[in-house]
């Protein structure tokens, strides 16, 4: 009778572990399609958003839009990437199929991986670009005043007159430059008014729009209140735009480690026998 070679018994082979050259291949493809696909969606429009009305895509159009997207583009890349990997690998022979799986899935993982930390580096301009618009409207104000500014809006609602007659003793521009810079340095950070420069700005609209005191510090407490809920829903869309990134790289690892495992299978012919495959059979 013929000897049962059992699994413990196989001999390591003499090739390497990892086949780093197949890694690197599958990496710089999933990168390359990754590019072509953050191309293909600033084309869509995923590019154009601002967080203030009447402008844009609205930040929760582009919170979720943008998030489903990366994931899809995580999904598609990381699983190419993997495949290629663990197609183009050195074949083993002699090993469990357990260790063979475990190492499909570890190229699949060093591909993602790799293609991850040269995105970072090589294509940080692109993706901070597709991402970045929730915040740049909310954390940037112009640095001349003359240019046009996102705090122009709340600026106009101020200094709007409800008496056309009124007239101002100042410059126009210069008071309305000075508005901006005030409201900028107070709410860059999300920081309340201070009851100083509220008094201040509350002035300075009944001088210009002929309101009175009263009715001019409303009219200030208002425009700030919507100055804060709309920096507010930029911040939020910005952090959910954080999690759905860093949902879409935990998917693109388990896709790249996925798809490594069925192009190892067909690389050594046993796709037929993968172990998610092969189901028990009751009799």
């Amino acid at each position: 009778m013929a000897d049962v070679i059992r699994e413990t018994d196989l001999s390591e082979p003499g090739v390497p572990g990892v086949s780093w050259a197949a890694v690197a291949a599958g990496a710089v493809a999933s990168l390359a399609l990754t590019l072509l696909l953050l191309s293909f969606g600033a084309g869509l429009g995923f590019a154009i958003v601002s967080p203030w009305g009447n402008s844009g895509v609205s930040a929760t159009t582009f919170e979720i839009g943008t998030g489903l997207f990366f994931v899809v583009m995580a999904m598609i890349s990381s699983s190419l990437g993997g495949y290629l990997a663990g197609r183009l690998r050195t074949k083993w022979t002699g090993l469990r199929s357990a260790e063979v799986l475990f190492r499909d899935s570890a190229h699949g993982f060093l591909a993602w991986a790799f293609a991850s930390v040269l995105g970072a580096i090589l294509l940080a301009s692109p993706a901070s670009s597709l991402i970045g618009g929730t915040l740049s409207g909310a954390t940037q104000a112009a640095a001349n005043s003359a240019q046009s500014s996102p705090m122009d809006g709340y600026v106009d609602t101020l200094l709007r007159s409800d008496n056309p007659s009124a007239q101002t003793q100042q410059n126009p521009s210069d008071t309305r430059a000075e508005m901006v810079r005030l409201f900028t340095s107070s709410f860059r950070t999300g920081n309340e008014m201070n009851s100083g420069d509220r008094t201040y700005v509350a002035k300075v609209v009944a001088a210009r729009t002929g309101l009175s005191q009263q009715d001019a510090e409303k009219r200030v407490n208002d425009v700030a209140a919507q100055v804060k809920t709309d920096m507010d829903k930029a911040r939020k869309a910005a952090m959910q735009i954080a999690i759905w990134l860093t949902l879409s790289l935990f998917i693109g690892a388990f896709c790249a480690a996925l798809a490594a495992t069925e192009g190892g299978g067909l690389r050594d012919g046993t796709w037929s026998k993968h172990p998610f495959r092969t189901a028990p059979i009751n009799r």
